[in-house]
C-alpha cells in the first residue's frame, strides 16, 4: 500500500481522496449516485459504519488505521475494477428503502419506484382497492417490495427467470417482513403463474437494452447480469411477450406499468397500434409507459 496514504487522517481526507481518484479514473456513475462526491461520501461512511445521512458531524473526525484501510479498499475496488458501489457494500437504496444486492441481480434504480411512492395517483384512485399486483422480471425484488409497502391491501406475485435472482429477492422479502403477502416464482414472465391469475396492477422493468447499446455499456454495467439487461436487436424481445400476454392477466380495470429506458423509438416502431401514456419522473422522461386493460387489442 502507498505509504503516503497514511497521511489521510480524517473522514474529510478520505472523501476528498475518493473524489480525486474517481475523477482521475473517469468512472461512470448511475448505480445509486450520479457524481463522484456522493459516491465517495457513501463508500467512506459505509466503511466507517456511520449513518449515510449524517455526514457533517463526522467530517473532521480522525479515523483509525483499520478504518482508513476499509475505506481505501472500497475506493480502490471502485477504481481498479470499476465495480458499482452497491456490489461493494451489498446494499442499495431506492426511495428510502434498503435492499441487499450482489452480482446475481442488477442494482435497483428503476424510476418506476418513484411512481409507486405516489401510489400511482391519479391513475389509481384508491390504493386500498388494489388487491393483486404482479411484478415481472423482479430481480432483487425491489419494485415488488415497494409496491407491497405502498399498497397495504395487496397480495403481490413476483417472477424472474433467474433462480439466482429469486434467491436474492427472497432475502429482501424476508428482511422487509413481507413473506405473508409477497410470493416469488422462478420462471419466464407469466409462465409460473396460474392461467387464471388476474391483477389490478402489473409492473415490469424488463431487459430492454438494444444489442448495439449493449456493446457500448460502460465497464460498471458489465458487472451486472447480461440476462437482466439485454433485450435483443431492438430491445423489445421480452416486451413483445409481456404485452401479448398482459390482457389475460389484467383485471377489467387493471393497468400495466412498463419501463423501456431510452428505447421509445423502438417501442413505437414495434407497437404502432398502441397509444400508451408516457409518464415522467424526476429521474426519467419518455422511459415509462402506462396502458389500461381496455387499450390492448381485443
Amino acid at each position: 500500500m502507498d505509504a503516503s496514504r497514511d497521511t489521510l487522517q480524517t473522514v474529510r481526507d478520505l472523501i476528498r481522496y475518493g473524489v480525486s481518484r474517481f475523477n482521475q479514473t473517469k468512472l461512470s456513475f448511475g448505480h445509486g449516485s450520479d457524481n463522484a462526491w456522493d459516491e465517495s461520501v457513501y463508500l467512506v461512511l459505509h466503511a466507517l459504519h456511520l449513518p449515510p445521512d449524517q455526514l457533517e458531524p463526522f467530517m473532521d473526525a480522525r479515523v483509525l488505521p483499520e478504518e482508513r484501510q476499509r475505506a481505501l479498499t472500497y475506493i480502490d475496488a471502485r477504481c481498479d475494477r470499476r465495480v458499482p458501489a452497491p456490489y461493494l457494500t451489498h446494499e442499495a437504496w431506492l426511495q428510502g428503502y434498503a435492499f441487499y444486492v450482489d452480482e446475481r441481480v442488477i442494482v435497483p434504480r428503476s424510476p418506476i419506484a418513484e411512481l409507486l411512492m405516489t401510489q400511482l395517483s391519479p391513475w389509481i384512485l384508491d390504493p386500498y382497492e388494489v388487491t393483486g399486483i404482479l411484478d415481472l422480471c423482479t430481480g432483487s425484488g425491489c419494485l415488488a417490495i415497494i409496491a407491497a409497502h405502498q399498497f397495504p391491501e395487496a397480495f403481490v406475485d413476483a417472477t424472474d427467470i433467474s433462480a439466482e435472482a429469486i434467491e436474492v429477492a427472497l432475502r429482501n422479502v424476508t428482511e422487509h417482513g413481507l413473506t405473508d403477502r409477497l410470493n416469488l416464482h422462478q420462471g419466464n414472465l407469466y409462465d409460473p403463474l396460474s392461467v387464471s391469475a388476474r391483477y389490478d396492477l402489473i409492473i415490469c422493468n424488463p431487459p430492454y437494452v438494444n444489442s448495439q447499446s449493449m456493446l457500448n455499456l460502460p465497464a460498471e454495467y458489465q458487472h451486472e447480469p447480461t440476462l437482466a439487461l439485454a433485450g435483443g436487436s431492438d430491445g423489445m424481445d421480452l416486451v413483445r411477450t409481456i404485452l401479448e400476454q398482459a390482457p389475460a392477466h389484467l383485471n377489467e380495470q387493471g393497468i400495466l406499468l412498463l419501463e423501456i429506458g431510452h428505447e421509445r423509438a423502438y417501442f413505437e416502431a414495434a407497437f404502432p397500434e398502441l397509444e400508451p401514456m408516457w409518464l415522467d419522473t424526476a429521474q426519467a422522461s419518455d422511459q415509462i409507459l402506462l396502458l389500461n386493460r381496455e387499450q390492448f387489442p381485443s
